[in-house]
């Protein structure tokens, strides 16, 4: 059986890789990546590295050949480039003839209003028009997301949402990962949806958590669309990025992320990590990288 991971330098990507590593031979694994030299260091462990470009479909089907379990990690951009791109790399895996498709979708993405949610849907629909057996991993929120609101707070600033009360469903993206890894070696897999969703806490909830963390009180501030864009804008985001930030909040005070479900710890075969213990581990990746 040979396994293919789309995207595996990136973040996630990298940690599906490296996950799947524990338990599957290299010889077993290969990876599409768009740039190869990125990845000498997994050629060098044994992983087969194939060069394969989202935006080049006709690189995919050399990058698809041959084989079993294909995870496509969806990409990064505006919603139209990631719709093209999903699409594109669906058709070269049905081409390719592979025969099992896993894709890395988003909470509820069949029903969601969240802005992020069509190239999702396209993916998922266009999955199942192939016939292909699939799995659909329907992840939630990164923890990972809240980084830089985790610094600032370091820093001594505020933590700024308009989120209201709405709830998100966090998690390590490592626990993503290795939910992504039980599905491409697992058994029964074959045509599922799994709602990835952690313990739902509201920004509060989550705020009330990285005090005990950090051992500090932390200034909470509950403000409007309005007010939390120019606050982005003060602390010195990029233009571009803070229309997507409140298009975020918004989606999370309207409660596309509450997605209650216990898939993730069926898949893992434990409960994941507490939210609190998650937060320790970002804190200190943060000091570490200081």
């Amino acid at each position: 059986m040979k396994i293919l991971v789309t995207g595996a330098t990136g973040k996630l990507g990298s940690k599906v890789v490296e996950a799947l590593l524990k338990t599957v031979p290299a010889s077993q694994l290969a990876v599409s990546v768009r740039n190869p030299e990125k990845a000498v260091g997994l050629q060098e462990r044994g992983v087969e590295v194939r060069q394969g470009d989202f935006d080049h479909p006709e690189t995919l089907d050399a990058a698809f050949a041959g084989i079993d379990r294909l995870l496509i990690i969806s990409a990064d951009g505006d919603n139209e480039t990631r719709i093209r791109q999903h699409t594109d790399a669906v058709a070269a895996a049905e081409r390719a003839g592979v025969k099992f498709i896993a894709y890395t979708s988003l909470g509820n993405a069949s029903e969601s209003n969240l802005f992020l949610a069509p190239p999702h849907r396209a993916a998922e629909d266009a999955i199942l028009k192939t016939g292909i057996p699939y799995s659909f991993l329907r992840n939630n929120w990164y923890l990972e997301n809240e980084i830089s609101s985790i610094q600032g707070v370091i820093a001594g600033a505020p933590w700024i949402t308009s989120a209201g009360s709405g709830k998100a469903g966090w998690a390590l993206q490592q626990e993503y990962a290795e939910a992504a890894a039980a599905v491409l070696t697992g058994n029964g897999h074959e045509n599922t949806v799994y709602e990835l969703s952690g313990k739902l806490l509201t920004q509060e909830e989550l705020v009330s958590a990285l005090k005990l963390v950090l051992g500090k009180e932390v200034s909470f501030q509950q403000v409007d669309d309005t007010a939390y864009a120019e606050i982005m804008k003060g602390a010195g985001v990029p233009d571009f990025i803070i229309p997507m930030l409140v298009e975020i909040q918004k989606g999370i005070r309207e409660g596309e992320l509450e997605v209650e479900s216990s898939d993730f710890e069926k898949l893992l075969g434990r409960p994941l990590t507490p939210i609190r213990e998650a937060l320790s581990q970002i804190v200190n990746q943060i000091s570490q990288n200081k």
